[in-house]
């Protein structure tokens, strides 16, 4: 079974981490991405860049919009995200467990409905 693990964390602005601080972060997440990898489960992972720096589509009425930054003004954003296949949700629990992101966010579960593979859509019912 195919879950993303969320990483869901307060927003920071320039400053609020120091370049010391972030070394112990990189070596936790380095070796939990390892981890990940060895047991066979990773299937992708990605570290957002802050959302300031996003930017937004949308398509209504046959036009489309392009906004820079962040389409809601949120306490919170989604900062990341792992991509896991293991076999079943108490698995996922206990990787979401172990993301060094749980220590200073939230690690949000959510099983995949269906999922691209291979050239076409698995999953679902």
């Amino acid at each position: 079974m195919r879950f993303s693990l969320l990483i869901i964390r307060a927003e920071t602005r320039e400053g609020d981490i120091s370049e010391e601080e972030l070394p112990p972060f990189r070596e936790l997440f380095d070796a939990y991405a390892a981890s990940l990898q060895e047991s066979g489960a990773l299937v992708a992972a990605d570290i957002y860049r802050p959302a300031a720096e996003s930017t937004t589509v949308t398509l209504r009425d046959g036009s489309h919009e392009v906004r820079e930054g962040p389409f809601i003004d949120a306490v919170e954003s989604l900062a990341g995200c792992f991509v896991i296949d293991v076999a079943n949700r108490a698995a996922a629990l206990d990787w979401a467990e172990k993301c060094p992101a749980a220590l200073y966010g939230v690690v949000e579960v959510r099983p995949s409905a269906v999922a691209f593979q291979d050239g076409r859509w698995r999953g679902g019912s």
